[in-house]
Order: C-alpha cells, then structure tokens, then sequence
C-alpha cells in the first residue's frame, strides 16, 4: 500500500506536470559575439521582450561567417514560434558572397520585423586638410588613382559603402581591406588611408576627441546622433543609401500568430522611451515596422547588395 506521503509526492507530480509543461522559453539566437552592437541590442531588448510576451526570452550568441552560423541553426530549429534570431545586414550580402551555406537566406526564414538603423559617416583623420564631402570629391577627382578608402574587410558594411560611393561618384579609388575595425581606423590615423565608412558606435570617442572629422552619413535621412552631418544624398546624390541594420528572423513556416506577437513585443520594445535614449546613444536608430515592410525592406535591399557585389566583382576568399 502506497504511503500518505508517497501519495503527497505523487500527487504533487501531477499537478505541477501541467504547469512546467505551460512553461514557455523563447530562445533569441544572436549571429555575433558577446560585445559587440548586435549582442547589446539583443541584451537590452530581450527583458522588454519577456515582458510583452509573459516568458523566458533566452539569449544564445552562435557568431561566425558573418551572421551565417547562427542563421543556419535557426533554419534547423522547429518552425513554432519558439526560436527566432536577431542579425544584421548579412542576410542581405551574405547571399552573394558565400558559397555553400546549406540554407537558403530567400526561403528559410520569415522576417519578423526590422529593428534598427545603423547609419555610417564617411571620415578622414581631424587634421585632414579635407574639411567636407565636396572637398573630398574634388580632391580625389583632381588625383584619380591616388587616394585609398579603408574597411574593416572585403564585403563588409564599410567595403560596401565606400563601394557606392566612389561608383556613384565616379571615384577612382582603391580600397583596402583590414582585419576588423580597429586596424580600419588606425590607418586612417596613421594616415594610410584618406577615407573610411564607419559606424556611429565605433567612432563616438574619436569624433569627441577630435581625432577624426565626419563628412557625410550614408543614410537616407541625418544620423541622430550627429545632426549637424549632411547625407551623401543631400550633397550631390540623391538617392544614396546604405547602412546596417538589425532584425529578427523567424524559421521559415513560422505561424503568423506567432510572428505577429515577437513583432509587437519588438515594436514595444524599440519604441521604449528610456530604452530608445539607451539605443542613440549607442549609434542605434529605432526602426521596428512588422513583417511586411521588413520582407519588402529585405527584398530590394537582397537585390540592391547583390548588383553592388556584382558589378564590384567582390569575391570572398575560401
């Protein structure tokens, strides 16, 4: 005969089955390391997304080749609503770049909404003779061949940029690629290149300090941060646009239920009035607008990255 105890346990069991089995975890897989502008968003929202959604938001960094490797568990991970991924812009470039992925970026996943804006200034070191964007054009128009623009790596946002702008401007310029942006900076420190596209985040300290001078932001609209900076597409090029961004993805097949909720708990989040100071002041722009201005937004953003890429002739090395 079972014990008044043994039937206390057992019946313990079975109440709290039902309750651990309502237990919901959603899991945020961050396609950076911890540090980085991708993993402090992430960070930052994850608790306001909690909140919203009324369970554990857990926070998975898998970095690597650019966002890819957490991308491709999210295009393994169960299509309920349980897993999502928070990128930037490499679902837009890495299609282009990288062969092999084993998924498919158009078709495996379902964007669930974008949620920031990261707009780059073109600089040039603080004592730069070159006082604004039409002193560089015509500096590098009157010495074609001659002045270098930096990244911080073949295909990367900066590479990018600089990339437009030089085609746009009709700019014979030579582009060299460093490891990361640190090195991308020093060379414009130490003067061994002229240029540089940079986000805001990266380059607060320096443009304090006087080290190095904005020129232009490579967003449609002004950076925030620094409204007194004029757009590459107000000094000469309309139409110019390119920038990072970060957004949430979803597997693909998601429920639209499921889609729409991380969508509203995301909008909440990123209009957040104390959260949103803490996003400018990090160099991150608010843009959180749903699913279908985000697939809209990723379609012709994919297809503008992929003609840049093309016509630039950009090849990844491996």
């Amino acid at each position: 005969m079972p014990t008044k105890r043994g039937l206390l346990i057992a019946g313990a069991g079975l109440l709290a089955a039902p309750a651990i089995a309502q237990q919901r975890v959603t899991r945020l897989l961050v396609t950076f390391p911890p540090g980085g502008s991708t993993d402090i968003l992430g960070r930052i929202i994850a608790p306001a997304i909690e909140r919203q959604l009324g369970h554990t938001v857990v926070v998975d960094n898998r970095g690597g080749a650019n966002g890819a490797v957490a991308m491709a568990a999210l295009a393994q991970a169960p299509a309920d609503g349980s897993t999502f991924a928070l990128d930037a812009g490499g679902a837009t470039t890495n299609p282009h770049l990288m062969r092999g992925l084993g998924f498919d970026y158009a078709t495996a996943f379902a964007p669930v909404t974008q949620a920031t804006i990261l707009p780059a200034l073109l600089i040039v070191r603080g004592d730069s003779p070159i006082r604004d964007f039409q002193g560089f054009v015509a500096h590098a128009r009157a010495n074609p061949g001659q002045v270098s623009y930096g990244s911080s790596g073949v295909g990367t946002g900066s590479h990018l940029a600089g990339a437009l702008l030089m085609r746009r401007a009709q700019l014979q310029a030579t582009h060299v690629p460093y490891r990361g942006g640190a090195d991308q900076l020093t060379s414009i420190r130490r003067g061994d290149t002229i240029t540089t596209f940079s986000t805001i985040p990266t380059i607060a300290g320096l443009i304090r300090d006087g080290a190095i001078r904005p020129l232009v932001a490579s967003t449609p609209q002004r950076a925030r941060a620094y409204p007194d900076v004029p757009t590459v597409a107000e000094s000469g090029f309309p139409g110019f646009s390119i920038y990072d961004f970060h957004a949430i993805y979803a597997p693909a097949n998601t429920p639209s239920e499921a889609i729409a909720r991380m969508a509203s708990a995301v909008r909440a989040a990123m209009n957040d009035p104390e959260l949103q100071q803490r996003f400018l002041s990090l160099g991150l722009e608010p843009a959180a607008h749903g699913p279908e201005a985000f697939a809209n937004f990723l379609r012709q953003r994919r297809d503008e990255m992929g003609a840049l890429i093309q016509a630039e002739g950009i090849r990844l090395e491996g």
